[in-house]
């Protein structure tokens, strides 16, 4: 393909990025950004051009060891649950933004060892960054048929302009803010994207080649089967191999906690950690599916491949192989995609460290305590662009030194050695109390000395003086000090060879150094609010120690020079809100220093912000043994305090449900008043027309035939008189438990069918119209007395309430396994919701009264629910039926 066209392709993909990131940063509360499946997805920055291109080429020359670079995070997910949770809520807490900080702040805060970590990851790192342009160089002049991997200059070369690109994009959406601390929404949502499209490009290309090119799984296995080396492509190896297998497995384990990348996107990024939960399930399969198809690949590309080739692209020269540009494209893409994240992550999170811990703290304080608020700001985002500048062009150059002289897999593995250097410092940080800086940064230094004699010096004098072979005679001769075989481990590989001895020599300078020195109270501070987070995490503020003289008003103009003096001000008066201290205080407490180290965190580091605090205070050094009181008395206050909490919250609750309680008694107390004002005038409503009327009938000369109305009014208004008399004794005695029911078996249907024809007349006089379909036998012992006067109350006050000629009222019968339910539902006007609760009150007429007079005494559905109550059953009104008013009850079958 033409070079134009394949840059073109790229140029329109940065753009899209561009665009995506502008639109997530915009929207930063969406829920586009914000959920758990974007931040699963930003963890794929794990799989990088390693991952991509990599893993094939190792599968086709070692067979399923490929596989151990993977199963470390798989097995290191469930602990993320417990032991990245313990992370998260630290870093958020202390607001840290980069390993280094978490590493730094756990010894005391201490700047050489924040600077050391630093260092560690640059040297872990930019050979990864160069990993990536290699991957990008090759797979380029791949495509584009230039032939040579190599240009003359890096003038013409495609990858200087490619890696220039990205450090413009992570400059502009890395440093919009100068508070690490805050989420690149922009950035994460591109690295999310861009995990879905690797994924589902290296799908594609792995079913063209596993179901097109051949006839499937079986197929290339088969064909694979029949070559020489097949048999150790698909064996684990002895248990000499066991133990390559079990230091990488270690490697990949220690890179997806401590990986500046994975730190960033998992720690930094993370807005809610209950996606954990989400992310502990999902990642693995999103390994799993990214591993699928990488042994079929790699032997096909060994079948149908000259061995010349790079085993890497594998991928990429087959499609190619057929002339399918179009598909081969497509993995270039994919490929570029893995590229762009990687290091678009890896320079954003490396520039923070740089700034924060050394260019800032070694160079810049002074500069930044003179300035002003925009001065500042506009400084730590420049020193943030130059440094990804910086990044970028340094990996450039790595590239085109030894790139040459080294595999993908190779470079990947020596930075993942180079990072597991920090593993004894972060784990056992997180869970020994004794660790120390000093013992830190020993630590680190010996296993770098390790690894940079085990691996980078072979390298090294490879590409500077290719006549010196000490890498296979040793040192001064001695053979067991073969940089690839200290000791004469022959059966290891130079990597695990390297990563055996120099985590073996760091953790035991560590732990031995750790005991035979005192850390100082700011390290064992740190330690005790950092191993025991659970009982110092409700502290914040609280459980950090600091003696000494500080004025507010000093530390106010600091904080100004860097937040800005409404920021500030805000800031200091939630503080003092928080604390409850006044706001004419002139003096600090170590409540204020460790909350306004916290607030300069996010923007300059911890080194930086302790230095600067140091600048405007005198602390006064404290013993252990008061450290340790003052921690115990932080402990007894916070258990102190949380049980006043628990029993304000019993009290408050108790004190909610007395109110409750009382103000049901005083409606309760009222609706009686109303209830009896009710009965006492349905009463007398009826007596009185029954008098008005006998007094009428004294006069003998009355016509017959309005005697004989009046004889009909006497009649009609006796009996709503003894129907209510009636309905109040009956409600009396179900109210008392007093009735009792004449339990047997029946069957439902036939009891509704009773009840429709009580209520056929006055149905058909209003030409409403009642469905009930069922003819199922559906049995269940009740007294079907009762249960016919809760179905023709229920269908007397559908047919009240829906309109003439138009009323529907449908009855649902359903038997389930242990119970019988019966739902009636009309179209009428339904129940207003906010009486919903309240209908099946005996005194719910009464309560609108004054508004409208009731039709009937109000007891109807009081009736009908302590029927059913009495049937061990229930009584609802649908509140989510919207057309109308339905009504559900259900009685249990026995």
């Amino acid at each position: 393909m033409s070079n134009y066209a394949v840059g073109l392709v790229i140029v329109l993909y940065l753009a899209m990025l561009f665009v995506l990131a502008y639109f997530a940063e915009k929207n930063k509360r969406s829920k586009w950004t914000n959920n758990p499946y974007v931040y699963t997805l930003s963890l794929a920055v794990y799989c990088t051009a390693w991952t991509y291109y990599g893993s094939v080429g190792i599968a086709s020359s070692s067979g399923i060891s490929f596989l151990a670079i993977y199963l470390g995070p798989v097995i290191a997910l469930p602990l993320w649950i417990v032991l990245m949770r313990k992370v998260i809520r630290i870093s958020k807490q202390h607001k840290i933004s980069s390993i280094a900080d978490f590493i730094s702040m756990r010894y005391g805060n201490n700047r050489r060892l924040g600077a050391l970590v630093t260092l560690t990851c640059l040297f872990a790192i930019i050979p990864y960054i160069s990993l990536q342009l290699k991957a990008v160089s090759e797979t380029f002049s791949l495509i584009s048929a230039k032939g040579s991997y190599r240009s003359t200059g890096f003038f013409d070369d495609s990858t200087f302009y490619i890696a220039l690109l990205i450090a413009v994009f992570v400059a502009f959406y890395g440093t919009l803010s100068t508070d690490t601390s805050e989420h690149r929404k922009g950035i994460v949502a591109t690295v999310a994207l861009e995990s879905i499209l690797k994924l589902c490009f290296f799908l594609v290309i792995g079913i063209y080649i596993t179901f097109y090119l051949f006839d499937g799984t079986a197929d290339i296995y088969h064909k694979a089967s029949l070559q020489d080396d097949f048999d150790q492509l698909i064996s684990f190896g002895g248990l000499e191999n066991g133990f390559n297998w079990l230091f990488t497995i270690c490697l990949s384990f220690f890179a997806i906690f401590l990986l500046p990348r994975q730190f960033h996107v998992s720690v930094v990024e993370n807005d809610n950690e209950s996606h954990l939960r989400k992310a502990i399930w999902l990642f693995p399969l999103y390994l799993l599916l990214f591993n699928v198809f990488v042994i079929f690949i790699a032997w096909a590309g060994n079948l149908n491949l000259s061995q010349s080739v790079n085993h890497d692209y594998y991928s990429l020269l087959l499609p190619l192989q057929h002339n399918n540009y179009g598909l081969a494209l497509m993995v270039f893409v994919g490929g570029f995609t893995t590229v762009i994240s990687m290091i678009v992550v890896s320079t954003l999170a490396l520039s923070t460290m740089v700034s924060n811990n050394i260019v800032i703290p070694y160079g810049f304080i002074k500069t930044l305590v003179e300035g002003n608020p925009e001065e500042n700001t506009k400084r730590i985002k420049n020193i943030r662009r130059v440094a990804i500048f910086l990044l970028i062009i340094i990996a450039y150059y790595f590239y085109i030194q030894f790139s040459a002289q080294l595999s993908l897999y190779s470079i990947g593995l020596i930075s993942f050695l180079i990072i597991a250097q920090l593993a004894p410092s972060f784990f056992l940080g997180l869970t020994w109390r004794r660790g120390t800086a000093r013992g830190v940064e020993a630590g680190i230094l010996i296993g770098l000395v390790v690894v940079f004699y085990t691996l980078f010096l072979p390298v090294i004098s490879k590409a500077t003086m290719p006549e010196l072979d000490f890498t296979e005679e040793g040192f001064f001769g001695f053979a067991w000090l073969r940089p690839a075989h200290l000791l004469g481990l022959d059966y290891l590989t130079p990597e695990s060879n390297a990563f055996f001895w120099s985590m073996s020599l760091n953790t035991l300078v560590f732990v031995g150094l750790s005991l035979r020195t005192k850390g100082n109270y700011r390290e064992r501070n740190y330690a005790e609010m950092f191993v025991n987070h659970e009982n110092y995490g409700n502290l914040q503020e609280g459980g950090f120690i600091w003696k000494g003289e500080a004025y507010v008003a000093d530390i106010k103009r600091l904080l100004s020079r860097f937040l800005g003096e409404q920021r500030t001000n805000r800031a200091l008066r939630l503080f003092n809100r928080k604390y409850n201290i006044s706001e004419a205080e002139e003096r600090a407490d170590a409540r204020l220093i460790n909350f306004s180290e916290k607030l300069l965190t996010g923007s300059i580091g911890s080194a930086s912000a302790k230095i600067l605090l140091a600048s405007v205070s005198k602390e006064t050094p404290i013993s252990l043994v008061e450290v340790l009181n003052i921690l115990e008395e932080s402990k007894e206050t916070k258990a102190s305090n949380k049980l006043l909490r628990e029993k304000s919250a019993e009290l408050a609750a108790m004190t909610q449900q007395l109110k409750t309680a009382n103000e049901e008694l005083r409606i309760q107390d009222k609706l009686k008043d109303e209830f009896l004002d009710t009965v006492a005038h349905e009463l007398k409503t009826p007596i009185t027309s029954i008098k008005a009327a006998s007094e009428v009938l004294e006069d003998e000369n009355m016509p017959p035939e309005l005697r004989n109305r009046f004889l009909e009014n006497i009649n009609r208004d006796t009996d709503r008189l003894s129907t209510l008399i009636h309905n109040i004794l009956d409600l009396e005695k179900l109210s008392g438990n007093r009735t009792e029911l004449d339990i047997r078996e029946h069957n439902m249907s036939k009891t509704i069918g009773k009840a429709i024809k009580g209520v056929e007349q006055i149905a058909s006089k209003k030409e409403t119209k009642i469905k009930f379909s069922s003819k199922e036998k559906i049995l269940a012992f009740y007294d079907e007395d009762r249960i016919l006067q809760v179905l023709t109350n229920l269908l007397s006050n559908s047919l009240k309430f829906t309109e003439p000629r138009n009323g529907k009222i449908k009855i649902l019968l359903e038997g389930l396994e242990n119970e019988v339910l019966v739902a009636i539902e009309d179209n009428g006007r339904g129940i207003p919701d906010e009486d919903k609760d309240y209908i099946f009150e005996k005194f719910y007429q009464s309560k609108n009264q004054n508004i409208k007079k009731p039709k009937g005494s109000g007891l109807g559905l009081a009736i009908c629910k302590k029927i059913v109550e009495s049937h061990n059953g229930t009584i609802v009104v649908d509140k989510n039926f919207k057309s109308g008013t339905r009504m559900i009850f259900s009685i249990p079958k026995k």
